[in-house]
């Protein structure tokens, strides 16, 4: 994550979630350090995985006190071993005791996701599939997830909204067919934008393919019936597969012929990685 992009999006999400945690006080680090005391503390893995968020774990120290010290051990991406010390950080103590909480949900959420992310890709190791992520993120965290997805060798999809057209069976419904929803769609997107639209069956596969679909997402198909689809389309158009894709069954994906995998068990299932501020001293 850039200085750029921090600034302008990231810095405001942590704030939110520092004033979430301290409504008026730290009751109890107040009750034990009244006064400013300078004192250090260990970063320390508990899980064997892969690191990401370390600037947002830092940022979440500068912005209580820029004067936060924090020297790190490693680096985004890297993986790393239980027991392992990660940073040592140094300051107010009582800083370090109000921010902590707020600085780990981001830190073991992020390389929870980096981790399950490389996981499934290394599952994918050897075949041409890319691996996506999806929109359903945490609310207002979704910068950081999809961060954590590149970290761990996954892409990301579309960020939100406005970034491409991706026309789903409710917006097919809609539109009253998968061509009509196409057809509007390149009537009213700029030229330079794609257009993705999702299908549940064969016969709209070949529908959204004669309508000139630049990307065909086949959504909870039998590895089967993708096969199909994927003759079907023969080359007209990429594909995306998704639904219910997880690394437990990403196998049964990776040799089908799909351009992209999608799947949102990246964001919405990975377990946070186990992370813990340790060793508390004043110095």
């Amino acid at each position: 994550m850039n200085t750029i992009t921090m600034k302008l999006h990231a810095d405001k999400l942590i704030q939110m979630a520092l004033e979430e945690d301290i409504t008026s006080e730290d009751v109890s680090t107040n009750a034990v350090m009244p006064k400013a005391q300078k004192g250090s503390v260990d970063l320390i893995a508990k899980q064997d995985g892969i690191i990401a968020g370390l600037d947002v774990y830092a940022r979440t120290f500068e912005l209580l006190d820029e004067d936060t010290q924090i020297e790190f051990q490693c680096a985004d991406g890297d993986a790393v071993k239980k027991g392992q010390l990660l940073a040592v950080v140094t300051g107010d103590i009582r800083v370090l005791l109000s921010g902590e909480r707020v600085a780990l949900n981001y830190l073991q959420r992020m390389s929870g996701i980096a981790t399950y992310t490389h996981e499934v890709v290394e599952l994918l190791k050897g075949s041409s599939v890319t691996l996506l992520d999806t929109r359903k993120t945490t609310p207002n965290c979704r910068i950081f997830e999809k961060y954590a997805v590149r970290v761990g060798g996954g892409q990301n999809h579309r960020y939100n909204l406005s970034d491409g057209v991706l026309l789903k069976d409710n917006h097919i419904g809609a539109a009253g067919s998968v061509t009509k929803a196409i057809q509007m769609a390149k009537a009213y997107a700029p030229f330079v934008r794609k257009i993705e639209v999702e299908v549940e069956t064969l016969e709209q596969v070949k529908e959204a393919a004669e309508a000139g679909a630049d990307i065909i997402m086949l959504d909870n198909m039998t590895p089967d019936t993708m096969k199909q689809a994927i003759d079907l389309i023969n080359g007209r158009a990429k594909t995306e597969c998704s639904g219910n894709i997880t690394r437990e069954n990403i196998k049964k994906i990776r040799e089908i012929g799909v351009d992209y995998v999608s799947s949102g068990a990246l964001t919405h299932s990975a377990p946070i990685l186990d992370i813990s501020m340790k060793n508390l001293h004043a110095v």
